[in-house]
């Protein structure tokens, strides 16, 4: 006789998307539902949705979806798919999302040391108004050499 106590895998995976945008929330002033589509879509099966599966998925509106999509398109976490002949559009997690959001964002950084290399060059390297930016350059600069030091773990599986 099954345990009609325990959860159901669907309700395991809500709960489970629940967490994700908690955490997107709490640490990247994210909307919930923004972080429930990426949790979703990070767990779903099949990997490609359409906005009415996501939607029926976790009780949301079409209204709400179609925003936080084309957001979590734009930010590069999640990828707008069609199929040849069909309407539907669908919406995925590809397994390197992380590895190029990050890399993306490791550019960002380099780019922007060289901005304020360019403004310490500007008021003086060592002058005391030249110690925030020159905090925020060691900072960058830092950053890209410990994030560019090795390949990411996905690299390392391919």
């Amino acid at each position: 006789m099954p345990n009609s106590k325990r959860p159901r895998e669907s309700d395991q995976l809500l709960a489970w998307a629940e967490q994700v945008a908690t955490f997107f929330a709490e640490h990247y002033g994210l909307p919930p539902i923004t972080g429930r589509i990426l949790g979703w879509l990070m767990i779903c099966n099949p990997p490609e949705q359409s906005a009415g599966d996501i939607a029926n998925a976790i009780g949301a509106s079409r209204a709400s979806l179609t925003t936080n999509l084309r957001f979590l398109t734009g930010s590069g976490l999640v990828r707008r798919l069609t199929r040849p002949g069909a309407r539907t559009t669908y919406y995925r997690v590809d397994d390197d999302m992380w590895e190029t959001v990050i890399c993306r964002r490791i550019a960002s950084m380099m780019s922007f040391s060289r901005i304020t290399e360019q403004g310490m060059a500007l008021i003086g390297a060592d002058s005391p108004r030249a110690a925030r930016l020159r905090a925020a350059h060691d900072f960058f600069v830092w950053m890209t050499e410990l994030m560019t030091r090795s390949p990411p773990p996905t690299a390392k599986r391919r």
